[in-house]
């Protein structure tokens, strides 16, 4: 019915990776993206949220119950310096696409072609998003607002991972929540200088930031059910500038993860509660403001359903494993599940005949290969599926 050029995924998936660029500043690979759509003939809007692409094929088969589906790739690179040794190793130095970034926006690609060949047959429409800043200020907000999900409205949406925790011919999927909210923790201890010999003459906010620190773990152990997952980590203390003065101030920051608004937005309160109450016990004064970043990414069980059957059909059942906990990490494909139908999958790629394997954002990060055909190969039977 089709064929997946492997060679050509993986050709697309090095240049990619040898031309890596930062969220917000991913214009070469706009232009990349666009110069394959083009020689495909695939029909797109490119400067979405500045540096993003929405592609979209429009079924000649098409019923007047007809759906549209969604298939999202992110874009964007990391700051790090590549240190793994190969011909198609970055050529920006400082940056690498260290989360497999380049993987997704191959497999996206492809899938395009390949339904593009297959538009006659399909009953409905088709539309891929190419989405800049996922790691760092946010793209898929951004091209909501501008109605990459209008026009025509998108029932669901599909987006993969890479994930060097499940090897190369599995993936894995979840019901539910799958990944958590983030919000960034930004406290000032504010106290009173004095001499490091003569402490009762001042306001110690070293003292207070130290016992903050640790009353803030209770909030998570004691305050939150054990069967609710939830992480307070301060990353960062800055404070003092002589071992023998109190100083007057100490900022600390940090990150809360959680996994639902409930949750989110209490673990906030007992934040405030902990800072204020605490620093008071110390003499000091506490102020506590949070940088909210990403929503919990919540998967959609009819479309975890739907992509569970065609997993099966590829894989079969033992290689679609349906994961037990939730990731703590964040992921803005979250604000396409509000909108829309969503399903997030990890799409497994460790080599099982390497010895050692590497974490995404790793510098020495590296994929087994073989997983961009079978990432294309899930995305379109998926759109076939749903599309019949």
């Amino acid at each position: 019915m089709y064929i997946i050029d492997n060679a050509e995924l993986i050709n697309i998936r090095r240049e990619f990776h040898q031309n890596p660029e930062l969220g917000g500043n991913e214009h070469k690979t706009m232009e990349r993206i666009c110069r394959y759509l083009d020689s495909w003939n695939i029909e797109y809007e490119k400067g979405v949220a500045e540096t993003g692409v929405i592609a979209i094929i429009r079924g000649k088969n098409k019923k007047p119950d007809s759906k549209c589906i969604a298939v999202r790739a992110d874009i964007d690179a990391l700051p790090i310096k590549e240190e793994a040794e190969f011909d198609y190793k970055s050529l920006n130095d400082g940056i690498m696409h260290a989360c497999g970034h380049d993987a997704h926006t191959a497999i996206a690609l492809m899938t395009a072609k390949i339904t593009k060949s297959l538009e006659d047959k399909i009953n409905g429409d088709v539309k891929f998003f190419f989405q800049p800043a996922e790691e760092t200020t946010g793209g898929a907000e951004r091209m909501i607002k501008h109605g990459c999900l209008k026009n025509p409205d998108v029932e669901f949406v599909f987006g993969l991972h890479v994930d060097t925790s499940l090897k190369t011919g599995t993936i894995g999927i979840k019901y539910g929540k799958m990944m958590a909210a983030s919000d960034e923790i930004n406290i000032n201890i504010k106290g009173k200088s004095c001499h490091g010999a003569q402490p009762h003459n001042g306001e110690d906010p070293i003292v207070a930031s130290s016992s903050i620190v640790l009353s803030l773990q209770s909030v998570i152990s004691r305050n939150v059910s054990p069967l609710n997952s939830a992480v307070i980590t301060i990353g960062s203390i800055h404070g003092g500038t002589q071992s023998n003065i109190i100083p007057d101030d100490v900022y600390l920051n940090g990150i809360m993860r959680t996994l639902d608004p409930e949750t989110r937005n209490f673990i906030k309160k007992r934040v405030s509660e902990v800072v204020e109450n605490v620093s008071e016990a110390c003499g000091a004064e506490g102020t506590v403001s949070f940088r909210e970043s990403y929503g919990p990414l919540i998967n959609n069980d009819q479309a975890v359903d739907l992509l569970k059957e065609t997993a099966v059909n590829v894989l079969g059942n033992d290689n679609v494993k349906i994961l037990e906990f939730p990731d703590m990490g964040t992921e803005d494909f979250s604000y396409f599940c509000l909108h829309s139908k969503g399903c997030f999958f990890n799409l497994g790629c460790r080599n099982t005949d390497t010895k050692e394997v590497y974490p995404l954002h790793s510098s020495k990060f590296v994929l087994d290969e073989t997983c961009l055909q079978i990432g294309v190969k899930i995305q379109v039977e998926n759109i076939l599926n749903i599309l019949r």
